[in-house]
């Protein structure tokens, strides 16, 4: 097909089918549009075939078709993006070929690297100060290439005209996580885009993080070697020509009408909620709560966007802390396989930059460049963090942006951004000395920074205690799964089921709270926050603002298991129980046998402040007396006042710890 032909035929599809569109793209100045390349092959089969082959030649054959049209306005270096190739053109990061160079494609993947964007020379214009020619020289190679002779006979020494120049933004893209198989590597492929996919509001479709789809053309790079040659091996590199970002929904799996019904039907059966949860881990004994609340979290709350700019996040973060052995592993696990966007990190494995985001120098990029981590990546989704405890404390303080204001900022090298992460948590971890001590209170066995407890929504202490009925049924239990393997996939709903219907619920029902709902949290709230006492000294907060957001939270999304528009009574109950049977596990003060919900977000109880007050009462009126007061003068006192003796060493070693007293010498304290 010749190029005349190409362009009369390019002309009659445009008048046809996207005059409109490129009239208002020639007036807005964006002098870009997108063709659909279905329409295209409709109109005509061996047009079509051949931008498919000849992607380059094509390019500038439409190019000149809309110059051609003879619009009002600038029509030149006016872009055509074709987008919406055939399934035959799709081809997977790891598969792309020697045979795909010069074949236009299309790739799917998350941006990993992003570089900044750079104007780039494509011709340049120089004249010969001996006769005045002007030469023309298209600038192809990284090396800027200057005019080695003129016509009359001058070697060097030409003067620059002018240049023309483009933008051009170096990407490196990864493959999508659910495109692997078993223990794979995902593949990285480099990519380059230019002109208008660069304009700031095209910028926002490639931040890191971000899924795409990719039209371009497969072109080679020469790898220079060390000694100054070039090597026998090429780098691959995708030449950009559309990008299109996947819309980030919790799930891509499509859902047929014929399901959409099945999922209603299920919804309004009565007992979805106890059949999911039953469903959810079938090879896991126990745990009835707990599945409850993963439930839940896969579901999440709604995020409300205020006029003020400030999102109320929706998602529940959970904690798990138990003993070794105790299923937390499987059950994150599971999570991580029913849950379409998650990923799994362990956490001697995973570091603060990994989590988040970092800034790494790359060859491609030539500089610095921004990387996504793991909580990035899983925007939308679940991140399940393991082994949380193995984790060094300045990675772990990574965390708290991400998991309370849902954003990761990072201001490295000569890069500042914010990323969105709007990724819920669940995490594992193991208590202090590895298993839990049944004679010491559960709160002071977490070894884990209050300011990162505080803003997980549950904390769910897992247990393994010699029960010998409990121990009986599990034993039973698991010899069976590994006696009859085929027992432990006869379950109700399979994976499959579980997984649409979350994400049909996560994406379609957005619940919002009734009176009576409402109503039964409030009551809830006030009733816990004034059971603190009205006794002398400080009183306990048993609950804060941080837990009633947690309860509107899973009861929005105890409403969206049962496909509800409205959360009625029976899910703020469901939500209460919840958060009750967790407060009552770790937030229970041993002195007062009352709620504290201080031994979780600071680590220190209301009563045990009271110690503190008491005892340093007593050693502001004995320091009047003495000037080194002996540690059996501020017992005696103390015990007066009701504190008996191992209290009130508990609260000098405190003390001491904090500065505030010190010990001149053995049994004295005195003030700084």
């Amino acid at each position: 097909m010749d190029i005349g032909e190409q362009i009369q035929l390019f002309q009659d599809f445009f008048e046809l089918n996207y005059y409109d569109d490129i009239i208002k793209a020639v007036q807005k100045g964006t002098k870009h549009i997108d063709v659909d390349f279905a329409l295209l092959s409709m109109f005509h089969i061996d047009l079509a075939q051949e931008l498919l082959d000849n992607p380059e030649d094509v390019y500038k054959t439409s190019q000149l078709a809309v110059e051609k049209l003879h619009l009002q306005g600038d029509t030149k270096n006016f872009f055509v993006r074709f987008m919406n190739l055939p399934d035959s053109q799709t081809i997977s990061i790891r598969d792309i070929r020697s045979k795909h160079l010069g074949k236009l494609i299309q790739v799917e993947g998350v941006v990993r690297q992003k570089g900044n964007v750079r104007p780039h020379v494509t011709s340049a214009k120089f004249e010969c100060p001996s006769c005045g020619n002007i030469m023309n020289i298209i600038q192809v190679e990284e090396k800027f290439k200057e005019p080695t002779q003129c016509g009359c006979g001058r070697k060097g020494g030409f003067r620059l005209l002018s240049k023309e120049l483009e933008d051009v933004q170096k990407i490196v893209l990864e493959e999508p996580t659910e495109q692997l198989e078993g223990g794979e590597q995902a593949k990285r492929f480099n990519l380059i885009l230019r002109n208008d996919l660069v304009t700031p509001l095209g910028e926002k479709k490639t931040n890191p993080g971000s899924r795409v789809v990719v039209t371009g053309v497969v072109h080679e790079i020469p790898i220079s070697l060390h000694g100054g040659g070039k090597s026998v091996e090429f780098d691959l590199m995708l030449e950009g020509n559309h990008v299109e970002p996947v819309e980030e929904e919790f799930i891509n799996v499509e859902i047929s009408p014929e399901e959409e019904q099945t999922i209603k039907e299920f919804a309004e059966s009565g007992k979805a909620f106890k059949r999911l949860v039953k469903s959810f881990a079938p090879t896991i004994h126990g745990h009835e709560k707990v599945k409850e609340a993963l439930l839940l979290q896969m579901m999440g709350g709604v995020i409300k966007p205020r006029s003020d700019g400030v999102k109320t996040r929706g998602d529940i973060h959970v904690l798990l802390i138990g003993d070794p052995g105790a299923a937390k592993s499987q059950l994150l696990k599971r999570v991580s396989v029913i849950a379409p966007k998650a990923r799994f990190v362990s956490g001697k494995g995973a570091s603060g930059a990994g989590l988040t985001a970092s800034v790494v120098k790359d060859e491609f990029l030539k500089g610095w460049a921004l990387e996504a981590g793991a909580l990035v990546l899983a925007n939308q989704g679940i991140a399940c963090i393991d082994e949380l405890d193995k984790m060094t404390d300045e990675d772990r303080s990574a965390m708290h942006e991400g998991l309370e204001q849902q954003t990761i900022t990072i201001s490295k090298a000569n890069i500042q951004a914010t990323l969105r992460c709007e990724t819920t948590v669940l995490a594992a971890a193991n208590p202090k000395f590895g298993r839990f001590d049944p004679y010491e209170v559960l709160g002071k066995q977490i070894n884990l920074p209050p300011a990162l407890m505080s803003r997980f929504d549950l904390i769910f202490p897992v247990r393994d205690v010699p029960d010998r009925d409990r121990d009986n049924e599990i034993a039973e239990f698991i010899l069976k799964l590994h006696q009859d393997v085929k027992r432990a996939d006869e379950v109700e709903l399979d994976t499959d089921f579980i997984k649409k219907y979350v994400g049909y619920a996560k994406k379609n029902i957005r619940p919002r709270l009734s009176d009576e709902a409402l109503d039964e949290i409030r009551d809830y709230y006030v009733k816990i926050r004034n059971m603190g006492g009205d006794g002398e000294g400080i009183k306990a907060v048993p609950i804060t603002a941080r837990q009633l957001e947690a309860l509107v939270r899973l009861t929005e999304a105890s409403a969206k298991v049962g496909l509800k528009e409205v959360a009625g009574k029976e899910d703020a109950k469901k939500a209460i129980e919840l958060v009750h049977h967790t407060l009552s596990q770790i937030g229970l003060d041993p002195d007062t046998g009352k709620l504290d919900i201080d031994r979780i977000t600071t680590g220190v109880t209301a009563s045990q402040r009271n110690h503190i007050v008491i005892v340093r009462e007593v050693i502001n009126d004995l320091s009047k007396q003495h000037k080194q007061i002996p540690e059996e003068d501020i017992v005696k006192e103390c015990e007066l006042k009701g504190l008996e003796e191992a209290k009130v060493e508990e609260v000098l070693a405190k003390l001491s710890r904090t500065g505030d007293i010190y010990q001149p010498k053995r049994g004295f304290y005195s003030k700084p």
